[in-house]
């Protein structure tokens, strides 16, 4: 099902993936007589008001990483985040970790000098409202 996605030209496809977590998310229907059903696709795309899931969590995800970065140093928050285990990685192709997403999608929306951004609140506050429409992310 093609949803028109903002006020650009670009349409966005829901994947099985996404509709099966939505089913999950908002659960079934119980129609009048009793009878319980899942909800339709069309019930699903009303429910998230027409938004792309996957840039939402990705933009969710920037505004907790900006919150993170804004923290004290003696935050438990913080320090946990910094905190590097004692053991290396197993041989093989290294993982992506939280942080390097963040990181990827930073650069995809081509913001280089995040680090200065992250602490003007209301600027990193539109990086993540603009990170919500990208078609890229």
């Amino acid at each position: 099902m093609a949803v028109k996605h903002g006020s650009s030209k670009k349409y966005y496809t829901k994947t099985l993936f996404e509709r099966k977590i939505l089913r999950k998310i908002f659960g079934p229907t119980k129609e009048s007589n009793g009878i319980w059903r899942i909800k339709t696709n069309k019930e699903l795309d009303e429910l998230i008001k027409h938004r792309n899931i996957t840039n939402y969590v990705k933009a969710q995800r920037l505004s907790w990483f900006g919150h993170t970065k804004k923290m004290s140093e003696t935050s438990i928050v913080k320090r946990i985040h910094k905190w590097k285990p004692f053991t290396g990685r197993p041989a093989g192709r290294s993982k992506s970790r939280w942080d390097d997403d963040v990181r990827n999608d930073l650069k995809k929306m081509k913001h280089v000098k995040w680090a200065e951004q992250v602490q003007g609140r209301l600027k990193w506050k539109d990086i993540v409202e603009k990170a919500k429409t990208l078609s890229e992310l």
